[in-house]
């Protein structure tokens, strides 16, 4: 508690009053940048600080005048959902002069902006750098020139920088995602997906271009989510013959049938606005960074350095240093792809003598099918024999269990829901029966892909062990929910499909109030006690409040967000936008808080309401979740063999340990395997949740956003949190 209480004093010390800081997008634009700006905007005006849009980038900062324009809280209320920049990005010349960087600090004095957020890519951060390293001395020559006064130089005396990087390429090192690229190849896969159909309908192979310059990253991911046949990327050039090989490999594909990014960038314009608050002029310029979930602050140069010494190496044809330095990410789903390259029918593989089967439990969610595919390709080259089992562990102790192909999967990673089918139906009153299908098909190890109940599941066998031996194999659950609500897991497979989705259907909506002047919008949203996606949804859509079972309410704090809305409709804004969980409260429906609203804004704003249902629920999945159950499932095939090979013995394949009955879950950015019977204490199975979750510490960052006053916790930033202070890896 007493640490607590330190780190909270400390963001009270972190004071914005008497501060300025300018916010400017440089080079080529990118979805999320005008996500970025406004929570830079609003935490800026949050803290106390003035804050000043730079129009037209580095241009805008050496012409001055109007380009320099002092923001409000109501100037960015619109800007969430928009794509591009809104402030403008130009190249600018006359900034990499001397001259140039003259004007650009005379024009930041003028106003008295000595904190500078940039938004752009690897030049113009570097840009950013070298203004820092040169101000003490453009500043002596101003005053030399009669431009500014001692005293004005004085005040002025020390520049602090922090980047944000956009740029859809992801070729900055340092961070898993950069600021676009996730709509990028949102843009990709939808191209690949409405050209699929023709694909298989006339047996018609497409070669699709993408952008990315010298990185690989958007079409390697691209691939992985679309399950392309062949990739060409920088960082793994074709070897000599390549052409006849993918030749044969996309006819023989053709003979077996075959065929959004706003949510970090307003995490990490907060970031930066904190990073601003804490620089001293011994501080080093940063830049803001993507690891995992957890937005965390990086040595700018340090980064610049690394993301040149990748084009150095592919330069010399270093091509294993430089995938190396792309990153732990990039080398991922690099490995992966290649594990799941296509191979020959009669080409020799491994044979391991054992069966896998593969079932999925639960709701349907987006990234299923993904995820089977991969664990069956992955499965054959390991030599095993897979397995599909229909309709869960109801099917499974009916005997709906066949052996399945590698063409069998053919062009399943697009597809939503899921194929195998799925039921909630859980194991314990079938022991019996399903111990009978394990024996009659020679079941080896059991990979269960689902949400809560899949969890409950492999908990049931495991606990059954002692005393049905059958249940003595390697078991693994992969999360996939909508829901989020899987213990020993950070993220699970659908819940950024359906994040999207209701991200889309929030901007939708308050579009349809365009012509309508002051109106708010009540949705309710799924995800049963779990306010993920309504939380995370509400960050991402700009909501106004978002309801939730984890953080209790009552009347009293109703009304108070009511009145705070009214104070806003009177202020400018135009729209509101609430969210509820389906099951934040019983008593408070959103039929109730519809009908509160709409009686306590009267004469102020009128109320709509939407229920978003199980839309949320369907949809193709989104490249993230393509990507994410594709690797998780190979992950752990590879865990079930390695188990296989450890646990026979005398003919036959007998485990029982703790850690052969495992949950394969990403926690930060580690992917770790943990036993499901640890995890009990962590999880509320009254209410069907982890105990602790991670999102929760994101609601101040909501409710700071929507203009309320509350208290944050900065150790949950970047900067004094100990395991978020990262820095790049450098190669060995």
């Amino acid at each position: 508690m007493a640490k607590q209480q330190d780190t909270k004093k400390l963001f009270e010390d972190l004071s914005g009053t008497g501060k300025s800081i300018g916010v400017l997008t440089s080079g080529g634009d990118a979805q999320g940048m005008n996500a970025a700006v406004r929570a830079v905007v609003r935490m800026g005006i949050y803290v106390g600080a003035k804050v000043y849009f730079i129009h037209e980038g580095y241009q805008g900062m050496v012409d001055g005048g109007d380009n320099i324009e002092e923001a409000s809280w109501e100037s960015v209320s619109s800007m969430l959902q928009v794509g591009g920049t809104v402030i403008g990005s130009a190249r600018c010349k006359e900034f990499r002069s001397h001259e140039g960087r003259l004007k650009a600090a005379h024009q930041l004095v003028l106003r008295g902006i000595t904190n500078l957020c940039v938004i752009g890519g690897d030049g113009s951060l570097t840009g950013a750098n070298l203004f820092r390293e040169e101000w003490s001395g453009l500043l002596e020559e101003l005053v030399r020139q009669g431009l500014i006064d001692e005293e004005a130089a004085q005040n002025n005396s020390e520049l602090h920088i922090v980047g944000m990087v956009g740029s859809i390429d992801n070729d900055f090192c340092g961070t898993d995602m950069t600021i676009g690229t996730d709509s990028a190849l949102h843009r990709i896969i939808e191209v690949v997906d409405a050209i699929m159909t023709t694909a298989q309908s006339h047996q018609r192979t497409f070669v699709l271009e993408v952008m990315g310059r010298h990185c690989g990253y958007l079409a390697l991911v691209s691939a992985l989510a679309c399950g392309a046949d062949w990739v060409l990327i920088p960082e793994m050039p074709p070897e000599d013959g390549w052409e006849e090989h993918m030749c044969q490999k996309l006819s023989e594909s053709r003979s077996r049938g075959s065929s959004r990014s706003d949510r970090c960038a307003s995490r990490m314009g907060v970031e930066a606005v904190l990073a601003l608050l804490e620089a001293s002029d011994s501080t080093p310029a940063c830049v803001v960074s993507l690891c995992g979930n957890q937005a965390v602050r990086l040595p700018l140069m340090e980064c610049v350095q690394m993301t040149q010494d990748v084009q150095k190496s592919m330069d010399e044809k270093n091509f294993e240093e430089a995938v190396r330095l792309r990153g732990r990410s990039f080398e991922n789903n690099l490995n992966t792809y290649k594990l799941l390259s296509y191979h020959k029918a009669d080409s020799k593989l491994p044979n391991s003598s054992f069966n896998v089967a593969v079932l999925n439990v639960g709701a349907p969610a987006a990234g299923m099918n993904a995820a089977v595919r991969s664990a069956v390709r992955v499965g054959i080259k390991e030599g095993h024999k897979m397995f599909a089992v229909n309709d869960g562990f109801e099917g499974f102790y009916k005997g709906q269990i066949k052996e399945i192909t590698w063409g069998d999967v053919a062009g399943w990673t697009g597809q939503g829901g899921s194929i195998l089918g799925t039921k909630r139906t859980l194991p314990a009153k079938h022991l019996d029966k399903i111990a009978e299908q394990i024996r009659i098909h020679n079941i080896n190890a059991l990979l269960v892909i689902g949400g809560f109940e899949a969890f409950e599941c492999l908990l049931q066998l495991y606990e059954a062990r002692t005393s049905h031996e059958d249940f003595c194999i390697p078991m693994c659950v992969l999360p996939a929910t909508i829901s989020n609500n899987v213990p020993g897991t950070d993220l699970s497979i659908g819940a950024d499909t359906s994040l999207n989705a209701i991200v889309e259907t929030c901007d939708r909506i308050k579009q349809s109030a365009s012509g309508t002047k002051r109106r708010v919008f009540i949705i309710e949203t799924m995800g049963g006690y779990c306010g993920y996606l309504a939380s995370v949804g509400g960050l991402a859509a700009g909501a106004d409040t978002v309801y939730i079972y984890e953080e209790p309410f009552n009347i009293r704090d109703l009304q108070s967000n009511v009145e705070h809305l009214t104070e806003k409709m009177k202020t400018g804004i135009q729209r509101g936008l609430v969210l509820r969980n389906e099951n934040s409260n019983e008593n408070f429906t959103t039929d109730f808080i519809y009908q509160l609203y709409s009686e306590e804004g009267k004469g102020v704003f009128d109320c709509r309401k939407n229920v978003l249902g199980h839309m949320q629920q369907g949809g193709a999945p989104s490249p993230f979740d393509r990507n994410f159950g594709t690797k998780i499932a190979a992950k752990a095939i590879q865990w079930i063999s390695r188990k296989l090979k450890e646990s026979y013995k005398d003919g036959k394949v007998f485990a029982n340990t703790e850690d052969t009955a495992c949950l394969l879950g990403m926690r930060r950015r580690t992917m770790a395997f943990q036993p499901v019977v640890q995890l009990k204490d962590e999880t509320d199975f009254a209410h069907r949740i982890p105990k602790e979750q991670w999102w929760l510490k994101l609601r101040p960052l909501m409710k700071i956003l929507a203009k309320y006053k509350t208290s944050y916790d900065v150790s949950d930033s970047g900067q004094l949190e100990p395991v978020t202070r990262v820095r790049p890896k450098k190669a060995d």
